[in-house]
């Protein structure tokens, strides 16, 4: 029998200016094995982020996160550590998360005023650990779920997941996204 081992996430990605973080809940098996963010080759993440950003999806790592940045979108997530068997979100052992300082890294970046939650693990570990903090903060912080990029949530295609990225990202931004991207 295999036990869960412990799985600790990767530090933000942010820059000064960002105004969006996007969090996920814990990096699954691939993305932990390679060291990115949304590493499964299935996962839509990078594919939405490109067609909404205007980028080739299959650039380097280190070329996507800087779109990212330039485009003043932050990146982490919600847990450091758990325990988990496999990537699936439902495998997270609850008595063994241990949260990032997402509700620090808000308060500290001033143009940080939207936090996009991918999936809705995100969105539940979001409002256990972090809202707390948050609800505290002098300044509001809006919080929104959006369907998963994971491969596991296949009840949603690309197709649909990507016009609702693409509308919070336009919403959250306040940039135009060229829609002929999406």
């Amino acid at each position: 029998m295999q036990y869960p081992q412990n799985l600790y996430s990767f530090p933000p990605v942010v820059s000064p200016d960002a105004r969006v973080l996007i969090l996920g809940s814990m990096p699954g098996t691939a993305s932990l094995e390679a060291g990115e963010y949304y590493a499964h080759p299935r996962n839509a993440f990078w594919p939405i982020m490109a067609r909404c950003l205007g980028f080739d999806p299959a650039m380097e790592y280190s070329a996507r996160l800087n779109k990212l940045r330039h485009a003043g979108i932050a990146l982490w997530d919600v847990l450091y550590s758990c325990r988990r068997a496999g990537s699936s979100d439902t495998a997270i052992e609850t008595e063994s998360t241990i949260a990032n300082p997402v509700a620090t890294l808000l308060r500290d970046s001033s143009n940080l005023s939207t936090v996009l939650c991918n999936g809705t693990k995100a969105a539940t570990l979001y409002k256990r650990f972090i809202a707390p903090d948050v609800s505290n903060m002098q300044r509001r912080i809006k919080m929104e779920r959006l369907p998963s990029t994971s491969p596991a949530h296949a009840r949603m295609n690309f197709t649909p997941k990507l016009h609702i990225w693409h509308t919070a990202l336009h919403n959250h931004l306040g940039v135009e996204i060229p829609t002929d991207k999406v």
